[in-house]
């Protein structure tokens, strides 16, 4: 945002104000998350804290972590996969609380042999319950260059969007007993692991560990959120993510990824839910 002469000082007052009680986090890997497992693995890869990068070999991922937690917020980063034969890793980059019952909002990369694609894997637990999956090819090859997932979780919705397009949105729906994360303050993490028993084509394909190291790149983290601290968060409507919905042009959008790029939604599995979708599908 660029000011004029001409601003008003009581302009001025209101912008720092909103910022202030916005928290708006322009990241930095070096200032706002710590590598917390990998032994070496994981790497910040230039001066500035915008480039990182996370690695898998036979004896270990690595993954990092915000160091601060929120309620609410907006958090975006651009990702570059891992190239060739991926098969049985797992590449992350999601929010979640802690304890046996959690909160969790979650973006999963699952592997694939090479010239096969890549399965974007999305779901919601909300107090130690999912079971709210769908899955996505997506329309580009992630491992050729950088680009941007990002989460928007407000008290409303959750929507998930890739280079700016929502592929998903789940609603607040507890008036009809669905379950929404509204009172757990969450990390952001982000790793990269072995998962080689589910992860591609349930099991069927086996990590080619003479492939390894298995490395991923995350750049420009950033999250618009309410910190948490103190037992307490504030956290103002004067955000456009806290009241963003989608219009007709997002949902459109949206329903043109899901038509064809969607591969599995809980939603339509009538065979594991013979008595009935669950209520937030209907």
């Amino acid at each position: 945002m660029k000011f004029s002469c001409g601003t008003s000082f009581a302009f001025l007052i209101l912008f720092l104000f909103a910022v202030q009680s916005v928290h708006v986090y322009a990241g930095s890997f070096h200032k706002d998350v710590q590598i917390h497992w990998g032994d070496g693995r994981g790497k910040v890869r230039d001066r500035d804290g915008k480039l990182l990068s996370l690695s898998l070999d036979k004896s270990s991922g690595s993954g990092f972590q915000s160091n601060q937690e929120f309620l609410y917020g907006k958090a975006e980063v651009q990702m570059k996969l891992v190239p060739g034969n991926s098969a049985g890793t797992v590449t992350t980059f999601y929010l979640k609380s802690p304890g046996t019952t959690w909160d969790e909002i979650d973006f999963e990369f699952l592997g694939n042999i090479s010239g096969h694609p890549y399965t974007l894997h999305t779901n919601v637990y909300t107090k130690g319950s999912g079971d709210k999956e769908q899955q996505f090819h997506l329309w580009f090859d992630p491992t050729v260059n950088f680009h941007t997932y990002c989460i928007t979780w407000n008290p409303q919705r959750i929507i998930f969007t890739v280079d700016g397009i929502p592929i998903r949105e789940f609603k607040n729906s507890m008036s009809r007993g669905v379950p929404f994360p509204t009172s757990q303050p969450m990390r952001l993490y982000a790793s990269l692991w072995e998962a080689e028993h589910w992860a591609t084509r349930g099991g069927l394909e086996k990590t080619d560990w003479s492939k390894a190291p298995f490395t991923a790149f995350y750049r420009n983290y950033n999250v618009d959120g309410c910190v948490w601290a103190n037992g307490k968060s504030s956290c103002p409507a004067n955000s456009p993510w806290f009241t963003q919905q989608l219009d007709l042009n997002g949902q459109t959008r949206m329903k043109g990824v899901q038509s064809k790029y969607m591969v599995y939604n809980y939603c339509t599995d009538k065979r594991r839910f013979p008595r009935g979708v669950p209520p937030e599908c209907s």
